[in-house]
């Protein structure tokens, strides 16, 4: 599959697709069962380097992970609970609170806002998305943006009379690269996702890059708006310079 939007947008680096199946890709990149990593990592690859990868219920790299990859829920599982974990720790003998949430209470909230799932699918797969074709369960598509780039994605999402079809929420990156993304693809009018907000992810990524990921069918469509768009005036291409 190729991008229009990418194009014209002139991204520094290939979109990705996250995709969802029971067919493990050969030669994909994938943690070790039971190992850390973050999938930003590997996100990485694909976005820079055109590798794929793959995870799956025993190869999700975090905790965290698992839920961001929709497939499933181990936060309980988390050494002292997760509540402590993202708020103000728990003390000596435990990790260290992150202070993304004021206590447990309020991370609590936050874990069911989030909209866990556990897919009816064995793997979910990061590509480059000119690697795919229109056989694949592609469920959303990922562009990494600077800010001038990312002010033309949230400006075209809402090209046919809308002011809010781009959500920000707080989450960890694969949160916003996969979760959030899906939880969107099951409504009417999926919204696009500006992510990679989170600060413990931050270092893995360019210090001028977020990530915009657009559900399928949000896809679809910005890719239909993109020719008769703004992108092809001077007001658009006037900003070009400044990133390549």
């Amino acid at each position: 599959m190729k991008s229009i939007l990418a194009e014209k947008l002139h991204l520094k680096y290939q979109p990705a697709a996250v995709i969802f199946t029971d067919e493990k890709p050969e030669d994909a990149q994938e943690f070790k069962p039971g190992k850390w990593g973050c999938n930003m990592g590997l996100m990485n690859n694909v976005i820079k380097k055109g590798k794929t990868a793959v995870f799956g219920r025993e190869t999700f790299g975090c905790i965290g992970g698992q839920g961001g990859l929709c497939l499933g829920d181990s936060y309980d599982t988390f050494p002292g609970g997760f509540g402590y974990f993202l708020s103000y720790g728990r003390g000596e003998g435990y990790p260290e609170g992150e202070r993304y949430q004021k206590d447990p209470e309020s991370t609590e909230r936050f874990r069911q806002a989030l909209g866990i799932k556990d897919i009816d699918y064995k793997y979910v797969v990061y590509k480059p998305l000119s690697k795919t074709d229109e056989s694949e369960n592609v469920i959303a598509v990922v562009f990494y943006v600077n800010p001038d780039q990312l002010s033309a994605c949230v400006v075209l999402a809402n090209f046919r009379g809308t002011l809010d079809n781009v959500r920000m929420p707080f989450g960890a990156g694969c949160h916003s690269m996969t979760l959030a993304a899906y939880n969107e693809s099951l409504k009417e009018e999926p919204k696009a996702i500006a992510g990679m907000t989170d600060i413990t992810v931050r270092p893995m990524a360019d210090p001028d890059m977020l990530m915009f990921t657009m559900p399928l069918k949000r896809f679809n469509i910005m890719e239909e708006d993109a020719p008769e768009s703004f992108l092809e005036l001077e007001s658009w291409k006037k900003l070009i310079p400044r990133f390549e």
